[in-house]
Formats: structure tokens, C-alpha cells, sequence
């Protein structure tokens, strides 16, 4: 099943969202331009270690660029090859617009930052000893998944499905796609890939929405009700 765009216009040009996309292209072609890239070692500098933010393990000297700390936000930036950026970048695509649309482009920042950091920290949790680097948005973007599913479950998506050489073309409501999306990264917990992250910022999206979404139906409101 693959989103290709939703129903939900929005009031404003999502400038934040756009921001980041471009962003993140950016630092995905400056990595190919690095030696250390095709190397691997980028990723050791600038992605998310547990072991290392732990405390448990240090980097060689001639690896490190950055503290520990800092690594949970450089990660979140950068992409280990074309399709992981692709993938992330359509989903921020589909879905990040409207909930930047719903909180404001400042609140978004805050929000898009915040839910990378509790899918950091949940991956670093599963093991505090794993030595593998994490980089890649896609628990700050499972966060918007999140506050989308909170904020716009009745909205509908265009998806592609695939049926080996036929697909399919089809609209269903987004809690039915950000659902598929969530169940998969139980049920896909494998290769490598940091779905712990994943599931961690779907989670941290669902909780800090709400906590947006009050703050902002207070100011709407006003003192007179």
C-alpha cells in the first residue's frame, strides 16, 4: 500500500514542511559527495548510537565530529541511500502539511523535533549497548503520522496497491493507511531497520498533538469560552 496524496487541503503553504523536505534532500546529496560516505563512516560521526550516548562505548577520535547529545538531531537528517529518502519524503510529503496547517509553522518545529527525539530515545531503549548508527526522519515523521491519525482520520488517501504486475488505484480513510503503516513495523521488525524508532515516534506524535491541540483551542477561545 503506497500513499500518494490525501484529500485535505490545507489554509496555509506548509513553509516549514517544505523547509524540511528540502533539507533533507540537501544533506542527502552532500553525503553522496563524501568519501566517508561510501565508507560508512558519516554515519558512525554524525548518526544516533545508543552505546555511545550511553556512555557505554567512544568513538575513535578520528571519527568524532560531534557530541553524543547532538547526534540525536544530525540523524534525523540524513538518509542511508535513495530509497529510504524517497520513502520518508513521500509520506512528510502527504501528511506533514496538514498538521503543520493545524498547530502553526512554530509549534510545528517544535513538534516535528520532539517526536524525533522520543523515536531516538525509544530505539536507544530497546538496547542501550547496540553499536549499529540510527540516521533517517522517519521517527520524526512517524510522529506526524501520529498527529495525523489524531487530527484527520476521516480523511482520504490515495494509495497504490500493488497486485505483482497489476495495481490497483484506490481512496481510503487515513486511519485505515496510518493503521497498515503502524501494524507493519511489527510485523516487518527486521533487516536493520530501526522500527523501534519508528513505532516510538508514531507514539510520541499521538501524545504531543494533544497537548498541542489544547494549547491551541485555548488561544482560539479566548476568555469568553
Amino acid at each position: 500500500m503506497i500513499p500518494l496524496k490525501d484529500d485535505n487541503p490545507t489554509l496555509n503553504k506548509p513553509l516549514v514542511t517544505y523547509f524540511i523536505i528540502g533539507l533533507c534532500v540537501l544533506v542527502f546529496f552532500m553525503q553522496l559527495e563524501s568519501q566517508s560516505y561510501k565508507t560508512g563512516q558519516l554515519f558512525y560521526s554524525y548518526g544516533l548510537i545508543p552505546s555511545v550516548l550511553m556512555g557505554h562505548n567512544q568513538l575513535p577520535m578520528d571519527i568524532y565530529v560531534v557530541p553524543a547529545y547532538l547526534t540525536i538531531f544530525s540523524s534525523m537528517f540524513m538518509h542511508g541511500g535513495f530509497m529510504h529518502i524517497i520513502g520518508n519524503m513521500l509520506y512528510m510529503w502527504i501528511f506533514a502539511d496538514n498538521i503543520e496547517d493545524d498547530i502553526g509553522p512554530k509549534k510545528f518545529i517544535i513538534f516535528y523535533l520532539f517526536s524525533g527525539v522520543g523515536a531516538a530515545m525509544a530505539q536507544v531503549l530497546m538496547d542501550t549497548h547496540s553499536q549499529v548508527p540510527m540516521v533517517g526522519a522517519s521517527g520524526a515523521i512517524g510522529g506526524v503520522l501520529g498527529a495525523y491519525l489524531i487530527n484527520h482520520p476521516k480523511a482520504r488517501v490515495l494509495v497504490l496497491i500493488p497486485f505483482g504486475f497489476f495495481s490497483q488505484l484506490i481512496k481510503i480513510r487515513a486511519l485505515y493507511v496510518l493503521g497498515f503503516w503502524f501494524i507493519l513495523q511489527f510485523i516487518s521488525s527486521d533487516g536493520g531497520v530501526a522500527y523501534a524508532a519508528h513505532i516510538g515516534g508514531f507514539i510520541s506524535g499521538i501524545i504531543l498533538i494533544l497537548f498541542f491541540n489544547k494549547k491551541k483551542n485555548k488561544i482560539l477561545k479566548g476568555p469568553w469560552g
